[in-house]
């Protein structure tokens, strides 16, 4: 990844210059998937489509390793230590490796990808990551004919991460996907936004975004990423399986247990802006469907 110096980071409000440029335009390559979305009127696409500010980005977090409170993970998080880092890549391959976080962005080239968040409990972001495509880091070593899933570590630090004090979840947090989920092009390695570092309330130093999926599948901090042969059982499937499936796809017509998915709030809107309704995989319907075809979407959550 080319280094970011202070003086090329570009502010938010030119960000935000710039993405109204590129809507006028039709979008460019990163938000191509964001330009395929259809909407009810154009308002509503304004709405979903413009940028969360860095701010509400960075201080409203689900991060349950610093604290199950929106505001927890910006204020315990500021001292974690990101530094050296080392990630596991194992399991049914022929070439195991470990690689550094310096390796990775000397070898791998970020670049912006807009890409909207989903949460489970109703609310939703639009965040200009920088990344890579997994697929990119995968590559480096050769699965077996036994991988079918690949499963993701979190680090486990509780002197560090006071949440992990408290039996919230089966630490360390994991979360997994089909390997054809995992090589696709939209699943993100996450190394920062809007221009900078990724914050430790983000994820630091890395972690991975799937933009059709709700947000917890993203896991935060990876220490390890692992390809196994049986479907992984992730920390909030182990936590309540009746809520939280494997695939947790973005879908309106299947309910969580305690609310509707149907609608969604635009995080950084005024209280009286009116929800948005949900789109089918969060709107990248075009580039994902076909991962999931013939299959019971209401059955497989």
């Amino acid at each position: 990844m080319k280094k970011i110096k202070y003086s090329e980071i570009t502010p938010e409000k030119i960000y935000k210059n710039r993405r109204s440029f590129v809507k006028s335009l039709g979008y460019g390559a990163s938000s191509l998937a964001l330009a395929t979305i259809p909407f009810a009127s154009q308002s509503q696409a304004d709405d979903r489509n413009e940028l969360t500010s860095f701010k509400d980005i960075t201080t409203y977090n689900n991060y349950y390793e610093f604290g199950t409170s929106k505001s927890d993970p910006y204020v315990n998080s500021q001292n974690f230590k990101t530094s050296p880092w080392t990630i596991s890549i194992e399991g049914e391959v022929e070439k195991p490796i470990k690689i550094s976080m310096e390796e990775i962005t000397e070898t791998f080239t970020s670049e912006e990808r807009i890409y909207r968040l989903r949460c489970v409990e109703g609310w939703s972001m639009v965040i200009p990551w920088m990344g890579f495509s997994l697929s990119k880091l995968l590559s480096k070593v050769n699965p077996t004919s036994k991988a079918k899933y690949i499963e993701f570590e979190s680090v486990y630090d509780p002197e560090q991460m006071k949440g992990q004090r408290y039996p919230v979840l089966n630490w360390p947090y994991k979360e997994g996907l089909r390997i054809d989920e995992a090589m696709h092009p939209l699943t993100t390695v996450v190394t920062g936004l809007y221009g900078k570092k990724l914050p430790n309330q983000n994820g630091a130093p890395l972690r991975i975004f799937i933009p059709w999926k709700y947000g917890f599948k993203s896991a935060k901090a990876i220490v390890k990423i692992k390809f196994v042969e049986k479907m992984p059982t992730s920390s909030w499937m182990w936590a309540s399986p009746r809520e939280y499936g494997f695939y947790s796809n973005v879908n309106p017509n299947v309910d969580h247990p305690r609310w509707s998915q149907a609608t969604e709030r635009i995080i950084g809107k005024d209280i009286w802006v009116p929800r948005v309704k949900t789109l089918m995989f969060n709107g990248y319907g075009d580039e994902v469907a076909n991962l999931y075809t013939g299959m019971d979407l209401k059955k497989y959550f």
